[in-house]
């Protein structure tokens, strides 16, 4: 809930030119991400309603990222234009398919996602903490790319929603009867 009520204020933070509450409040709500899901997972605190707002915060978070980096960051931007629009386009296209197909949000959760939001994340807090890192920006798009194409297939294999799927890889090894 925490990440769903800071995207409001960061983007209104943004729109105040407060770059630096932005980053903290950015960084906080990204590190309370990596939080909120190991203590899900490790007080086996995981529900469909946790997956779904994990998930709608997720989206929330990276769209008032992308706000900040257009409106304090913009030669980033310009330059990286195409790869960022890929990520971002990626995103909203899952979204509107897994909202048409389910109802809701896919939340699969699987490692390739998990791997691409660390990255996403780590790049992000470090483009305004620090600097922007080329190496670290091209590997979170790689990773948003794939993860973003294993999530669309996995709508197209799974016909139920289903939180928390790991991968592809594990539901084609499903039998069929567990795809439900």
């Amino acid at each position: 809930m925490a990440r769903l009520l800071a995207a409001p204020v960061l983007v209104g933070l943004a729109l105040s030119h407060y770059e630096r509450t932005f980053t903290w409040l950015l960084i906080a709500a990204l590190a309370s991400d990596i939080l909120d899901g190991w203590i899900a997972r490790r007080f086996k605190l995981q529900s469909r309603l946790g997956a779904m707002l994990d998930s709608a915060a997720d989206v929330t978070t990276l769209l008032s990222a992308a706000f900040g980096i257009a409106v304090f960051h913009p030669a980033v931007w310009r330059e990286h234009e195409l790869a960022i629009e890929l990520v971002l386009g990626g995103w909203i296209i899952e979204c509107a398919l897994a909202l048409l197909r389910y109802g809701c949000l896919s939340s699969f959760h699987t490692y390739a996602s998990k791997a691409a939001g660390y990255a996403l994340g780590f790049f992000v807090a470090t483009l305004f903490a620090i600097s922007f890192i080329g190496w670290l920006f091209y590997l979170a798009v790689a990773l948003s790319v794939l993860s973003t194409a294993e999530e669309l297939l996995l709508l197209w294999q799974l016909p139920a929603w289903r939180a928390n799927v790991r991968g592809l890889w594990w539901v084609v090894r499903e039998a069929p009867s567990n795809r439900q």
